[in-house]
């Protein structure tokens, strides 16, 4: 995926304004929307590694953020419908899907204002969607249960011409179709020689309006989103909440760390943390809340690095580690849901690798996001902790009388025994562990020492939990680990 941030490596112009600020201690606040700041000096683990006790303390909030269903999504280019990857025959992929729950499929990407509607086309027609393309991924959505975020071609297309493949797609995908969304970070056309060097926010608006207008009537019953920015938050994206408000239910952003193809985008880095991540997400929130929005706001495009990662970064499990953080602090900061990016083989940030038409290698980043899936749904807990200079980050949510409590620990070198107050004594006290041979690993990941073979099927089942004697308070996390504890 490529962006146009004027080759920096800190994407965001907020982000950039905060670098500084990326050696300090942030400790994580969830009810305040805040994030865990840590670096990572080495990467790699030592077999004697020291264990330190942390204490950690939880205060309830009855306003604070809530992590709804369905949270966890995939985004793909809309070049990948072709090919039959996305249909109810690519069975290793349906799997892979149903192990995560329902969720949202967002087809877009660059390739959505390159790809266009040719009714009556051969089918796997390159830089052509047909009906064909569309009845396959009918039947993928109803295999898996999965909704779809469907992009349309605003750059290269007419109003009427989108109108006719929204007509279709609503016909045949019914209620699988969650939105749609026109259009690719318009905020870049005028960078990337899509719209002329002086195409403003004001001439999109006029642009994207007509198109809306004109799918609105071919599909009346289905919602629409956007803009889907690649930044400029506080220019485009903030604004159009409320400019558009009568046409759309969900404020769409994408977010990338930095440039995948810049030497300073390292595993240190992105274990780090973005200091200026609680701002820009708090800045879609307000904005969305003003419009009133039904569906507030979501990430429907977002990864480590742009430019399809940093290779041997992006693919690791450190940066599973770190997707599983940017996942929580979306939720923390009011999302609606993450998208993360995929697609292809190359050795990048894809949580699946692919070949076009068939599933090629579960990477680490998909293991974050089955997880994060396991927590569930219910009311996120702030966490108080001291945690001196460790790469730890630790989250509560509760459902009822169940409490989840995941342990993430980015330290290679330092272990961590978590200590938890006395009123989390239970009954029921049940784990499960998230693991690698260390921070670098692109393969060999586990959930409870197990791994789904290249057939998505699991020796046991992931959700699979290991019971631990009632009472237990302290909870050892290895390094470049994470821990996963249900109450019950």
């Amino acid at each position: 995926m490529q962006h146009w941030r004027t080759g920096q490596p800190f994407a965001l112009s907020r982000r950039r304004a905060l670098k500084a600020a990326l050696g300090t201690t942030l400790l994580p606040s969830l009810a305040e929307c805040a994030q865990t700041s840590m670096p990572v000096s080495a990467m790699r683990q030592s077999p004697h590694a020291r264990f330190q006790d942390v204490v950690v303390s939880f205060r309830a909030d009855p306003k604070g953020p809530r992590i709804g269903r369905p949270f966890v999504g995939f985004s793909y280019e809309k070049s990948q419908m072709s090919g039959g990857f996305f249909s109810s025959g690519n069975e290793v992929l349906v799997r892979l899907f149903n192990d995560l729950g329902p969720g949202i499929l967002r087809i877009g990407g660059n390739s959505v204002d390159k790809t266009f509607w040719q009714p009556g086309a051969p089918a796997s027609r390159s830089g052509a969607v047909t009906e064909a393309d569309v009845d396959a991924l009918g039947t993928f959505l109803a295999a898996t249960g999965w909704t779809v975020l469907y992009g349309l071609n605003l750059a290269r297309n007419t109003p009427a011409g989108a109108a006719q493949e929204a007509a279709y797609a609503a016909r045949i995908l019914g209620p699988h179709l969650y939105a749609f969304e026109i259009g690719n970070e318009p905020d870049a056309y005028s960078l990337n020689g899509t719209r002329p060097a002086t195409y403003t926010y004001r001439d999109f608006l006029v642009e994207w309006g007509a198109f809306a207008d004109s799918v609105s009537r071919a599909a009346p019953q289905v919602m629409l989103s956007g803009p889907a920015s690649a930044w400029h938050e506080a220019s485009w994206t903030e604004p159009f909440a409320g400019d558009e408000s009568r046409r759309i239910t969900l404020l769409t952003q994408h977010y990338y760390r930095a440039n995948g193809l810049s030497p300073q985008s390292t595993l240190a880095l992105l274990l780090a943390g973005d200091p200026a991540l609680p701002g820009l997400l708090a800045g879609l929130r307000e904005a969305s809340t003003r419009a009133g929005l039904p569906l507030g706001y979501r990430l429907t495009e977002a990864n480590s690095f742009y430019d399809g990662g940093a290779p041997n970064i992006s693919n690791t499990f450190g940066a599973a580690l770190w997707a599983l953080d940017f996942l929580f602090i979306a939720a923390a900061c009011g999302a609606s849901g993450v998208n993360l990016h995929g697609g292809g083989a190359a050795p990048g940030y894809t949580p699946i690798a692919d070949d076009g038409r068939t599933v090629i290698q579960i990477r680490p980043e998909y293991f974050a996001m089955l997880f994060f899936t396991l927590v569930g749904e219910g009311k996120l807990v702030h966490a108080a902790q001291r945690l001196g200079r460790l790469a730890v980050s630790t989250y509560l949510v509760q459902k009822g009388s169940q409490r989840r409590l995941l342990i993430a620990n980015k330290d290679p070198l330092e272990g961590v025994n978590i200590v938890l107050p006395e009123d989390f004594i239970s009954e029921r006290i049940e784990v499960t562990r998230l693991s690698a041979p260390s921070l670098t690993s692109t393969q060999d990941v586990t959930i409870n020492g197990e791994s789904p073979s290249n057939t998505g099927v699991w020796p046991r089942s992931p959700h699979r939990m290991e019971r631990l004697k009632p009472g237990t308070r302290v909870f050892p996390v290895a390094p470049g680990s994470a821990l996963l504890v249900f109450f019950a």
